[in-house]
């Protein structure tokens, strides 16, 4: 019997569903209360800070003036063309962007702490802000930045030597100027911090809604400037991070610093409206790119001008780079591509500082290559998926020309398989009667593939000054036989704890249910990264495989002692050291018992305790999307009728877990499609800071998915398993958004923007009626 490939139950979910789980609030009892006072404008000169009359007793209220010896958080990238910000834990001289942390109130209860924030008056002199692109870029534009006068932060440029001559040969040259709007991570649980200051050790404790709590520490005590040794981080359990909760953000720095200030507890929760305002945003990009095709429709070359709104601040470690460079470099996606030329640039604007959200550029990417084989089909008289027959990777090892190498992967067989499952003709047929009376159905493909599971050696190449990407696990089986696993990731509802079980049980013979996994404690595990990029099961789920492995070894050769056997007779399963085709079995906690209570019988180290380490080069799983959808055109809703995904992640430790993360990935992607937009007015205020105005899809909006699994081993990945936890977000944007634009051709429009929302929907519509005489002419 194995445990790896079963749909085991999540071991987390008990405690969770039942309301056992601990939040950062639930840490907050006697703590002293936080409150942000924030700049109301977007950009300008602070001339000066009043700060309310305070009772004694009554709180208390800081500003930059009073930080002596706090740093700024200034990540880096070891590049010629970064341009490094600092960003200051409160702000100092000037404002960069609507809701920016000016000045910190500290009072007994939440309410009396932000009546004192809502009492400091800041006299700001207003600049105009830069929010766009287009302003940051213009001629003589104002720098947001003295450190970036253009108001770039980071460029990429590659050209490769046969793109002119292949763009000279092209049959047809499609354009597209594509463009994603600002979207937020909206996780159910907001940020929030409670730090304690131990009067005892002087030693902090930080509880956290984080996903790197070994990266916060590191940033914390350089920026606070303390021993590191001295600032425990925890994360307990986290109510969504999906990349907003990555990063190092000022509010951690006070949090800190106040404790050490104040010789107390103090604690700060994010309420919805800041977390719109002040938290990372994502995905504001605008993509020009044109398409050289030969008349058999084969993509020649590729020539791409991308642009990034990376908002105010460089997000600590990653950097601004994430997105443009990510975007840059892996644009071609699953496609060949023989000849490119791109530049990307991080543009910076008195906006929210940007940081990943799940998919991070890939949605966009994706949305891109996916639009212009659609748009390159039409040009050519091709159906549009032998356009992509014809394009997608088969051959693997492949390089692309940005120099990302691609392992085994099922590009085309996944396409041929979803879209064999969804019977395409039998789709037109509907469609066309549908259309018979009035009704506007379409069916939207998109191909793509993942990066997941990379280690140092894809970060370093982007010249990041601190590098993410091995993990490290220490195991350890007690006297009673049951095994604890100490990892560096910091899972937040993935279901990584019942993944690596299964792992580990089937390593060393146990039952799951007797493998319990430590996570998010600084101070109980090994220095790692956390969890983000769907690298979580493949490197940490690597090093947990290679610890097992030494542990099973060790389990092994005090099984042949005992047994008087040859080690390699022995296996281990269902509880016992057995060997086969005899009666000898000995229970595994029995081995442990020995173990750590008659080591001088083995000459061996006393007890059972390994660890593994684990910093691969990534793998790429890949997966084919096919929507269905219904568009009213009176309204410009669109309804979705059917959605199809079919997916190779490799070995699925645990499929029920898969789906889950894929219907998830999905749900973010069609609010990406369709609803979900940060908007700020033209003096910088942001508009969408409610639920009721920032739109998620729910229920009712996300379809019951048909999802399919493919399995292709590559031998990049120990476990045999690739990454998931982006795919669905990266996928489902292009094939909602080309199924709209398949249900709306008869009338010539274009979806080239996302998201597509009813009133965009309808506007496109109307401005082709103008145009089109197709069009009815009551739309």
């Amino acid at each position: 019997m194995t445990w790896i490939g079963r749909s085991l139950p999540r071991l987390e979910d008990p405690s969770l569903l039942k309301g056992h789980g601990t939040y950062v609030a639930d840490h907050a009892d006697g703590a002293l209360h936080v409150a942000f006072a924030r700049s109301p404008l977007a950009a300008g000169e602070i001339l000066g800070i009043e700060l309310p009359e305070i009772a004694p007793g009554g709180g208390q209220v800081f500003t930059a003036a009073d930080l002596h010896g706090v740093g700024v958080i200034r990540p880096v990238l070891n590049r010629p063309d970064y341009r490094a910000v600092g960003q200051p834990a409160l702000a100092a001289g000037r404002v960069v962007f609507p809701g920016q942390a000016v000045a910190v109130a500290v009072a007994r209860t939440a309410a009396e702490a932000e009546d004192l924030a809502e009492q400091v008056f800041i006299d700001i002199e207003p600049q105009d802000p830069i929010l766009t692109f287009d302003a940051a870029l213009a001629e003589g534009a104002r720098a947001v930045h003295p450190e970036a006068p253009e108001n770039v932060l980071v460029e990429g440029n590659l050209k490769t030597k046969g793109f002119d001559e292949a763009v000279a040969q092209a049959a047809v040259v499609i354009e597209l100027d594509l463009r994603s709007r600002r979207q937020s991570a909206v996780p159910m649980e907001t940020r929030g911090g409670v730090a304690s200051y131990d009067r005892a050790t002087g030693r902090v404790t930080l509880v956290a809604s984080v996903q790197m709590p070994h990266m916060l520490r590191t940033g914390l005590a350089d920026v606070v400037g303390m021993a590191e040794s001295d600032l425990r981080v925890i994360a307990p359990d986290v109510g969504g991070g999906f990349g907003q909760k990555m990063s190092l953000f000022p509010e951690y720095v006070v949090l800190v610093w106040l404790a050490r200030k104040l010789r107390t507890k103090v604690a700060w929760i994010e309420d919805r409206r800041e977390n719109f305002l002040a938290s990372a945003h994502s995905r504001d990009q605008a993509f020009f790119v044109r398409g050289a095709f030969s008349a058999e429709g084969r993509l020649l070359a590729l020539d791409a001008n991308l642009k990034s709104n990376v908002g105010a601040f460089s997000c600590y470690p990653v950097t601004c780079g994430v997105e443009p460079l990510m975007a840059f470099g892996e644009l071609p996606g699953p496609y060949v591509v023989p000849e490119y030329r791109g530049r990307s640039r991080g543009v910076t604007t008195n906006t929210c500082m940007m940081a990943p959200y799940r998919g991070v550029a890939r949605p966009m990417l994706t949305f891109t290559m996916e639009r212009l084989m659609e748009k390159a089909a039409k040009a050519l008289g091709l159906d549009a998926v032998e356009i992509r027959r014809r394009n997608l990777i088969t051959s693997f090892p492949h390089r692309s020309p940005t120099g990302v190498v691609y392992d085994e992967g099922s590009y085309l067989q996944a396409m041929e398989a979803a879209v064999a499952h969804v019977d395409v003709p039998a789709f037109r047929a509907r469609q066309a009667r549908a259309r018979t009376e009035g009704r506007y159905l379409g069916l939207g493909v998109s191909v793509f593939s993942e990066r997941t599971g990379y280690g140092t050696p894809v970060y370093a190449q982007r010249g990041m000054g601190i590098v993410p990407g091995y993990e490290s696990v220490d195991l350890a089986m007690d006297p009673s036989g049951n095994v604890e696993v100490r990892i560096g990731s910091s899972p937040h509802g993935q279901g990584l704890k019942t993944a690596l079980a299964q792992l580990v049980a089937d390593e060393i013979g146990v039952v799951p249910d007797r493998v319990r996994v430590i996570a998010g404690d600084t101070d109980a595990t090994p220095y790692g990264w956390g969890t983000f990029a769907s690298r979580s099961m493949v490197i940490a789920g690597g090093a947990t495989k290679f610890a097992a492995e030494a542990a099973a070894d060790k389990l092994k050769a005090i099984a042949a002692k005992m047994m008087e056997v040859e080690v390699g007779a022995v296996v281990l399963d269902e509880g016992y050291a057995r060997v086969p085709g005899t009666n000898k079995a000995t229970p595994i906690p029995d081995l442990a018992r020995a173990a750590h209570h008659q080591s001088q019988r083995f000459g061996l180290e006393a007890g059972i305790r390994t660890s593994g380490f684990y910093d691969p080069g990534g793998t790429f799983s890949n997966a084919c999307h096919i929507c269905e959808v219904e568009v009213d055109i009176e309204t410009g809703g669109v309804k979705i009728l059917r959605f199809v995904v079919v997916e190779d992640a490799g070995v699925l430790i645990n499929p029920m877990i898969v789906d889950g993360q894929i219907a998830g990935g999905v749900a973010q992607g069609i609010g990406n499609a369709l609803y979900e937009e940060l908007i700020y007015d033209e003096d910088g205020n942001l508009l969408t800071t409610s639920l009721a105005d920032y739109l998620p899809p729910t229920a009712l909006e996300v379809p019951d998915l048909e999802i399919l699994h493919m399995e292709t081993i590559s031998p990049e990945s120990v476990t045999k398993a690739k990454g998931v936890g982006e795919g669905g977000t990266i996928g489902a944007p292009a094939a909602v958004l080309n199924a709209v634009a398949d249900a709306l051709a008869p009338f010539g429009v274009e979806i080239d923007e996302m998201p597509a929302t009813p009133q965009k929907i309808r506007l496109a519509i109307r401005n082709m009626a103008i145009r089109n005489t197709r069009a009815p002419a009551d739309v």
